[in-house]
């Protein structure tokens, strides 16, 4: 394995210009660079589960994946491959703006399996989205009405932490924190398109998703997120969008 001081390190700005970014037919641009160890088939998969009813909102980015976007450079540094001194360095993606263009690179070699590549690739799709577009009423009304009812848990530790805030009434205080409240929204939303991009892609159990911070949102308030998330925003044409419930006994 090469060491650290064999492998040179690439701007970003320069991965950008050598590697050839390609069009999805839903609309998405991206590009590997790199020893990604990602097969071309998977990548195409992973990407064409993108909406192509997302994809307006994303046509000034660009989802680059390489195989480490490092993070203790001051610039935007790519690795070519992956040693396990730079793997310490690197972080899950980084950003990068070339005149219009926003890119988006994605490490493919600190994540094991095809699952954890999908849903960092999906969360970026949906934080992406929320950036550009906002948060349609209909979804906002929704998951504001399961806040009010009290449901169980979250889909992240930022949504678990705005919906504490938007409803930490104090007394003397008249109405919610409408910044936490918008701030819900905004990470719920994002939340919800990565998790229904996620199901389109990867078949996964929905405990897969928990994290110790938070509970997890109750099953039968996410699968309603996701029909709403599902009605607004397609499948495109080979994917399928499904709730499975598994049966006790």
């Amino acid at each position: 394995m090469a060491s650290p001081t064999q492998i040179e390190l690439w701007h970003a700005e320069k991965v950008a210009t050598q590697v050839t970014v390609s069009q999805a037919a839903n609309g998405i641009r991206y590009a590997a660079w790199g020893e990604t160890r990602l097969p071309e088939a998977d990548l195409e998969r992973l990407v064409g589960a993108v909406p192509a009813a997302l994809s307006a909102a994303l046509c000034q980015r660009a989802y680059y994946f390489v195989p480490l976007a490092l993070a203790d450079t001051g610039e935007t540094m790519i690795a070519p491959s992956y040693t396990v001194d730079l793997g310490d360095r690197a972080v899950c993606h980084r950003n990068a703006n070339f005149g219009a263009t926003e890119a988006v690179f994605l490490s493919t070699r600190l994540v094991e399996d095809r699952f954890g590549l999908a849903f960092e690739f999906f969360i970026n799709v949906g934080h992406n989205f929320v950036e550009t577009a906002g948060v349609p009423e209909s979804f906002a009304n929704l998951v504001w009405s399961q806040a009010e009812a009290q449901v169980r848990g979250e889909t992240s530790q930022d949504a678990w932490e705005a919906r504490r805030r938007a409803q930490d009434v104090r007394p003397g205080q008249r109405s919610v924190d409408e910044r936490a409240r918008n701030s819900y929204f905004e990470s719920s939303f994002s939340d919800a398109l990565a998790i229904y991009m996620l199901s389109l892609a990867v078949d996964f159990d929905y405990h897969d998703l928990r994290e110790r911070e938070y509970p997890l949102l109750a099953a039968n308030a996410l699968a309603e997120r996701l029909r709403h998330v599902a009605a607004l925003f397609p499948p495109n044409a080979g994917y399928d969008f499904q709730v499975l419930y598994r049966r006790k006994g």
